[in-house]
This record gives structure tokens, C-alpha cells and sequence, in this order.
């Protein structure tokens, strides 16, 4: 599926490149080694199971418009407003590694924390979210993780 080289985005990790593939166990089970941009972070991914955790390839750079796209809609009517239903209901969009549900996290969650405030665990999981944000934006785009993070708080607080 992938190979060296390959730049890749971990759901729950943000992006990184795919430094090595081994054999390990008893098994000789193959594994990427992912190298993730933000901090010095290996994981090791069991090739075989890659898809299914949510491992994939880097977005398109024609792509990144339509993040800030969803980035700066409209927020849709709370209909949780119990904040553990929220978080849930958003960690369940982060894991599917799908970077537009990321992105809609990102500005619920910052538009949240404008209007009322975060729960501490809704402010761990914001930081979290737009960390896997920057890491793929800033990656595909060229561009430093500080511009990328300005550019996200812009647009999201533009509306």
C-alpha cells in the first residue's frame, strides 16, 4: 500500500512519512514506521491493518482550499449541547482521518470556545485536532505550522 517515502496522515497523529517498513513477531507481521512532523513521534502501524485504523496519503495541495472552505461555513445548529455528547460525537469525526470532518471539529470547537467556553477535555481535543490539521496543511502547502495555525484562527473567527 505505501512505501519509504510516502507521506502519509495518521488519524488520531497528524502527518508523517513512512521511514521504514519491518518484519516483526513470531508472525513476521510487515509494519510502517511513521515518522510524524510534529514532535519526534515514531508509531508503527501494521501494514496489513493500515487502512483500517485510518492511516492514508497526504491530501492533494489543490485540496487545502477546500479545507479552509469548511473551515469558514456557517456552524450548523448544536443539536448536542450536553458537552460529553460533543465530544463523542467529535471524536468519532476525528477518527475516521477524514481531514474536512477534522476541519469541521476545529471550527465547531474554536467557535465553541468564543461563544461559552470548553470543557477541559473539549480543549485537549481542540489542540489535538488542530494539530493534525496544521501537521497535513502545513506538509502539503510548504508552509510553517505557525502561518498554517494563523491562517486556521483567521478564517475560522472571520464569521
Amino acid at each position: 500500500m505505501f512505501k519509504i517515502g510516502d507521506q502519509v496522515v495518521h488519524p488520531l497523529h497528524g502527518a508523517g512519512i513512512v521511514e521504514a517498513i519491518e518484519t516483526r513477531g513470531d508472525k513476521k507481521e510487515k509494519y510502517y514506521v511513521l515518522r510524524l512532523f510534529s514532535g519526534s513521534l515514531k508509531v508503527l502501524v501494521p501494514a496489513g491493518r493500515a487502512g483500517q485504523i485510518g492511516v492514508r496519503q497526504v491530501i492533494d495541495k489543490r485540496e487545502i482550499a477546500g479545507v479552509f472552505s469548511v473551515l469558514g461555513e456557517e456552524d450548523r445548529p448544536a443539536s448536542l449541547s450536553n458537552w460529553n455528547h460533543r465530544y463523542r460525537a467529535n471524536l468519532q469525526k476525528i477518527r475516521t482521518g477524514n481531514i474536512f470532518a477534522v476541519a469541521e471539529v476545529v471550527r465547531s470547537l474554536m467557535r465553541q470556545e468564543l461563544r461559552k467556553g470548553l470543557s477541559s477535555g473539549e480543549k485537549r481535543m481542540l489542540d489535538s485536532a488542530m494539530q493534525i490539521l496544521i501537521s497535513e496543511i502545513a506538509t502539503v502547502g510548504g508552509m510553517e505550522p505557525a502561518q498554517v495555525e494563523m491562517m486556521i484562527k483567521e478564517v475560522v473567527t472571520e464569521t
